[in-house]
């Protein structure tokens, strides 16, 4: 597995790294190791958020220089580079504010004595993290986790290299000891041989469902807590009383901000007749007005995707769709010229039996649904497997709240697309995954919650003479 950047909107290669030897992976576990045992979980947790407050204030220093990086190896526009270089800052911040909160010792109400539940770290975590959100996907899992006290190694995916080291260099910088954060660059076999390390106590990976499958076998295998956070097709879906002009604007923003590229994007667009041909009007004109070019430039509208292999599976997926009886509305091929550019496209006419029906669209694609009513759109929003996140657009927000409740995902965004904020729980249920991240759910997941129970010299004696 090589560790290589290519600039996809120029082709260019850029830097390239050689994968560890085991040798040099067997330093960084024993680093870690050592700085979980003899540093990191000694540390009170307001000392270590203290830290994470000056590391939230590097990435900000650094802003321009690590949004240009994201830019350069994956393509995304450069003003959405700069927004998750934000935002990865906020979270860093938020868990300096909140976790010593978060993990406050919780009493229990007993009968006689007392007991309590308290927030212990599980050790040395392994992440294996993708490339569509170099810095805010690391930070979901670093930020919190290290200000509960665990240390981690992380193996991000190999075509964002630079970004992998940048974000490692900002978090030690910052003031996070040697061994309290790790960047690997390993092979998959040296993946499985991590994974099963004793020293090795969490696992958590953001990806597809074929890595997420693997992964989880491996950690279920050594008896590793694990999280999955994997694909997603969501539904948005616009009622027959819907701000028409409100629904196309975030559908446009909800579909194609990072070119489409998002495990928790709109995919699904479901729409009740009444406001079907209204809404999909608005929506291709406003998609076929999206601007290709250099990502780095900030006129340009539309990013090229990831590499070229991106763009050549999601060319074939459109193809065998429309081979399968759907409809072009507008786009369905790649773009000629520099950078691996896929034109925005709507597809409908998509029918069960079409493979198109049930999978995710990792791109610049939209799959475009009408309905009669309200109860076909809940039933068609939940046949899919997966079930991440989703949008409901109605002017009755008691309504819209009730159709949130009968869709099947771990998220539903009322009036708007989709989107995250520090404070917000992030996760899905079926094949989009398990466990959450962000909000103090976050900070949870990797924990020991170890219970206290005290019984005083009194209770003690009654205790013992019953047991008599």
């Amino acid at each position: 597995m090589a560790y290589q950047g290519v600039n996809p909107y120029s082709g260019e290669k850029l830097q390239s790294f050689p994968e560890l030897t085991d040798a040099a992976l067997e330093q960084a576990l024993l680093r870690a190791d050592s700085c979980y045992r003899s540093d990191w979980r000694r540390r009170t947790v307001q000392q270590r958020a203290a830290i994470l407050g000056r590391v939230a204030a590097v990435f900000r220093e650094r802003k321009e220089e690590l949004a240009r990086l994201i830019t350069l190896e994956m393509g995304k526009l450069i003003g959405e580079s700069r927004w998750e270089v934000g935002l990865t800052a906020d979270i860093f911040d938020y868990y300096a504010r909140h976790a010593a909160a978060f993990l406050e010792p919780r009493a229990i109400e007993v009968a006689s004595g007392s007991a309590q539940v308290e927030s212990e770290p599980l050790g040395v975590l392994f992440g294996v993290e993708p490339w569509n959100f170099p810095y805010y996907q690391l930070v979901r899992f670093a930020a919190p986790n290290l200000a509960a006290g665990n240390v981690m190694l992380v193996k991000h995916a190999s075509i964002i290299p630079q970004c992998a080291l940048g974000f490692e260099k900002a978090v030690r910088d910052g003031g996070v000891p040697e061994g309290g954060y790790g960047n690997l660059f390993v092979s998959k076999k040296q993946i499985e041989a991590i994974i099963a390390d004793p020293r090795i106590r969490g696992v958590a990976l953001t990806g597809s469902e074929e890595a997420g499958r693997s992964v989880a076998r491996a950690a279920g295998a050594a008896l590793k807590k694990s999280t999955m956070e994997l694909g997603g097709s969501d539904a948005f879906v616009v009622l027959e009383d819907a701000d028409v002009a409100l629904a196309v604007k975030m559908a446009v923003s909800g579909r194609f901000n990072n070119s489409g590229q998002s495990c928790v994007a709109a995919k699904r667009f479901i729409v009740a007749q009444p406001v079907a041909k209204a809404f999909l009007e608005g929506f291709t004109k406003a998609a076929s007005a999206l601007t290709p070019g250099d990502p780095l430039d900030g006129r340009t509208t539309l990013a090229p995707l990831s590499s070229r292999d991106a763009l050549d599976r999601l060319v074939q997926q459109v193809d065998k769709a429309v081979a399968a009886g759907a409809r072009v509305v507008c786009g369905g091929k790649r773009l000629e010229g520099p950078g691996t550019f896929m034109s925005p496209t709507i597809l409908t006419d998509i029918h069960p039996g079409n493979p198109a029906f049930h999978q995710e669209f990792f791109g610049p694609v939209a799959l475009f649904f009408p309905v009669k009513d309200e109860a076909e759109a809940i039933a068609l929003a939940n046949d899919s497997p997966y079930g991440l996140g989703g949008s409901v657009f109605t002017r009755d927000l008691e309504r819209g709240k009730r159709v949130a409740r009968q869709i099947e995902t771990g998220m539903v965004f009322i009036n708007q697309a989709t989107s995250t904020a520090p404070e917000l729980p992030f996760g899905g249920v079926k094949n989009s995954g398990y466990g959450r991240e962000l909000s103090e759910f976050g900070i949870q997941e990797f924990i020991n919650r170890k219970l206290i129970r005290m019984i005083g010299d009194a209770e003690k004696s009654k205790q013992e003479h019953v047991g008599g």
